[in-house]
C-alpha cells in the first residue's frame, strides 16, 4: 500500500490501521477497503464500499514452473438500481487495468 505509483487510476491510498485503507481515484473519489484475509504471496481478500457499490475481491497468487499466475474475483453490488447494468463493464474495466498497471510494473522491475 505504500508504494502505489504503478497503478494508472490512483491518485493516492490512505493507510487508515492494519485493516484499513482508503483508495482515492485520480479524480479523488474514495472507496473503502477492509482487509479480510493476507497471506503473503498467496492470498489478499478484503470487503471494499463507496458511495456507488459494496463488494467483495480476492486474488489468489501461485508460482508453478518458473510463471506466476493470478486469479481475482470480485463480487459487486451496485448502492443504485440505475447502476446495475455498468456492474459487469466496471469490473473489467478495473481488472484489465490492474492487471496492465502490473505487468507494465514488474517489466519495468526486471529492466
Amino acid at each position: 500500500l505504500d508504494n502505489y505509483a504503478w497503478r494508472s487510476d490512483l491518485s493516492k491510498i490512505e493507510v487508515v490501521d492494519e485493516k484499513r485503507f482508503i483508495e482515492y481515484t485520480k479524480v479523488g473519489y474514495a472507496t473503502n477497503f477492509t482487509v479480510t484475509t493476507m497471506e503473503s504471496y498467496k492470498c489478499w481478500e478484503f470487503d471494499m464500499e463507496n458511495s456507488n457499490m459494496t463488494g467483495h475481491w480476492k486474488g489468489i497468487f501461485s508460482y508453478k514452473d518458473g510463471k506466476t499466475t493470478v486469479e481475482f474475483t470480485e463480487e459487486i453490488t451496485p448502492k443504485k438500481v440505475i447502476m446495475k447494468p455498468f456492474v459487469g463493464m466496471y469490473k473489467k474495466k478495473q481488472q484489465a487495468s490492474y492487471i496492465s498497471d502490473l505487468q507494465k510494473a514488474l517489466t519495468e522491475m526486471r529492466g
